[in-house]
């Protein structure tokens, strides 16, 4: 059982502010090759952002990153590694550690050593919004596939589109609150260390959504 609590606004401004500068740096670098537009996302566009005290991983955020140029020429890759360099060149100016480049995002951490626990963090999605031939809009993002060191554009999943309209529903229902009581519940319950909260959170959304009626 563990006991996750729910940041509030106000306890995480600091935190976001700071990341709000880095990424105004990061696009003032970047300038002459591309700009982008940034949107905080998951958790944090929700109010729902956790962290348990007696663990040593903090809290995180979720931020896309979307190029607005049509007429970009570059490479998946050659995006990401530009967006890595000049994140490199600011973070640490700010206390985070280098960035991490994993299969769908970029991280930064925010460390105390001295105790060893990462203190909050960031991960940021490279993404695509499009509207497709027949006027759905549709999402894709720059994955790294590690086993093939190859980046390429990649669709959202389907559960990506079903989710969004899952959470309008809920909150034209007035059935957040309820929501948030369950996800912190499962995420109080929760024992296996595999799944992470975008899957909890996702139960939560299609049980609630369950209860009250989506699927009737």
């Amino acid at each position: 059982m563990h006991d996750f609590k729910y940041v509030t606004r106000k306890e995480r401004a600091p935190v976001k502010n700071g990341l709000i500068a880095i990424i105004k740096r990061t696009q003032n670098l970047l300038r002459d090759d591309f700009t982008f537009r940034f949107d905080f996302v998951g958790s944090d566009r929700r109010n729902m952002v956790t962290y348990a005290p007696q663990t040593n991983i903090g809290y995180d955020f979720d931020v896309n990153l979307e190029v607005n140029d049509d007429d970009c020429n570059y490479t998946p890759e050659k995006i990401k590694f530009k967006i890595i360099q000049a994140l490199n060149k600011v973070a640490h100016k700010y206390g985070y550690d280098y960035a991490e480049d994993s299969t769908r995002v970029i991280t930064i951490k925010f460390k105390d050593r001295k105790n060893s626990r990462i203190l909050h963090s960031c991960d940021f999605a490279i993404v695509n919004n499009y509207t497709d031939e027949e006027g759905h809009k549709r999402q894709e993002y720059i994955r790294f596939n590690k086993r093939q060191n190859s980046y390429t554009w990649e669709e959202q999943p389907g559960g990506y589109y079903m989710l969004c309209e899952k959470e309008q529903w809920i909150k034209d229902n007035r059935h957040h609150d309820k929501l948030r009581k369950l996800y912190l519940d499962k995420k109080n319950k929760n024992s296996d260390l595999r799944k992470h909260s975008r899957s909890l959170y996702a139960e939560a959304v299609h049980e609630i959504c369950q209860r009250y009626g989506f699927y009737d």
